[in-house]
């Protein structure tokens, strides 16, 4: 298969994670016969500071243009959160989802075995847990009217949704929960929000279709609760575009780190695929930043043109990689191994390399790797 995939490394320490989610793709090209072409482009606060926009009209035209959008991350202190104009660089990506038609953002949450420990919540509470969140992306309170009256002391935004916005995942949500445990949990806040409510309406209504799945319903502050408390009664949750960018960030303690959480935002036509995690500028070169979100991004990439058999490889070198213990401070404070080594290490895995055995010499160390 080739695939030409548009890269929008990003900022802070986004091109350190997307350079070890190519290696991952470039191996997995050797090992299957795949070509896969990249195509680098600027995006966020890079893009800012080299175009004057956020979103370069040539980078769009590119997104536009490829299978598929391998993205890093966005975002930098020196911008403050001013995100209402061109002027921040969050709005880049805003704009890229409403291009694109990225409606559906789903994020899987399914700890690995060799990290039940490193969460903070008990291992009976997070081993077995298995689901995942199908969040709406370019609608709602983010996209809505935003206003400020004159004297900067009163501020609104306008949460506001169609029944077409709401139909089109709904339906993605029922299928996957079809071919997982067939339970779909719907979370809105439908005791005060009247947008909540025709989520609930159009939902109930399309359930119909959806006969062999059960349907149940969370206020947005009770699924909070649940997700920490008793994760593994979900299988399946639907949810707005604010509710759901909190939601899946909570969830992220489950597995340990947001380090390890992927994501993929889907349309009719065009797919992005990305960490969920932020810049984390604090990080930016020092070698320290977790990949394995932006190397599973590029397994659900794979999974997503049905290359199901080269995604489960890439699964099986970061299973490796944690049970060797090659990862990232964020999930052992005593680790020598950085970014850099933890990306060779699940390259390595899937080129079948007889090497492995490196990555238990005493000899590496932090920001040092000989395996390049």
């Amino acid at each position: 298969m080739n695939l030409k995939v548009a890269v929008l490394s990003g900022d802070g320490i986004g091109p350190e994670v997307i350079l070890q989610a190519k290696k991952a793709l470039y191996a997995v090209g050797v090992v299957y016969e795949h070509d896969f072409i990249f195509e680098d482009a600027l995006i966020g606060a890079v893009a800012l500071d080299k175009t004057g926009s956020s979103l370069p009209e040539q980078t769009l035209n590119l997104c536009l243009n490829t299978d598929a959008v391998l993205l890093g991350a966005i975002g930098d202190p020196k911008y403050g959160v001013d995100t209402a104009s061109d002027s921040g660089p969050e709005n880049g990506l805003l704009k890229l989802r409403k291009e694109l038609g990225l409606f559906a953002n789903i994020r899987p949450l399914k700890p690995f075995k060799g990290l039940l420990d490193v969460s903070p919540l008990k291992r009976e509470i997070v081993e077995g847990v298995d689901f995942v969140i199908y969040r709406e992306l370019t609608a709602g309170i983010y996209f809505g009217e935003k206003k400020l009256n004159a004297s900067g002391t009163v501020a609104s935004d306008l949460c506001e949704y169609s029944e077409d916005e709401i139909t089109r995942i709904a339906h993605l949500a029922f299928q996957s929960a079809q071919k997982r445990r067939k339970k779909l949990t719907l979370v809105d806040m439908a005791n005060v929000l009247e947008s909540s409510r025709l989520w609930r309406k159009v939902v109930k209504k399309i359930s119909t279709d959806y006969p062999d799945v059960v349907l149940d319903f969370l206020f947005a502050d009770n699924a909070a609760k649940q997700i920490i408390s008793n994760p593994k009664q979900f299988d399946v949750i639907l949810t707005g575009n604010l509710f759901g960018d909190m939601l899946s960030d909570e969830a992220s303690v489950i597995t340990g780190s947001i380090g390890v959480l992927p994501s993929a935002s889907l349309g009719r036509k065009n797919a992005l695929f990305e960490p969920v995690h932020g810049s984390y500028p604090h990080a930016k070169g020092r070698n320290i930043a977790n990949p394995f979100a932006a190397i599973l991004s590029a397994a659900m990439l794979l999974e997503h043109f049905g290359l199901t058999e080269e995604a489960k490889k890439i699964y099986e070198g970061v299973e490796k990689a944690i049970e060797y213990n090659v990862v990232t401070i964020d999930l052992n404070s005593d680790t020598k191994f950085g970014t850099n080594e933890v990306g060779e290490f699940v390259s390595n895995f899937i080129l079948n390399k007889d090497d492995l055995m490196y990555f238990n010499n005493d000899n590496v160390h932090l920001g040092q790797s000989t395996i390049v």
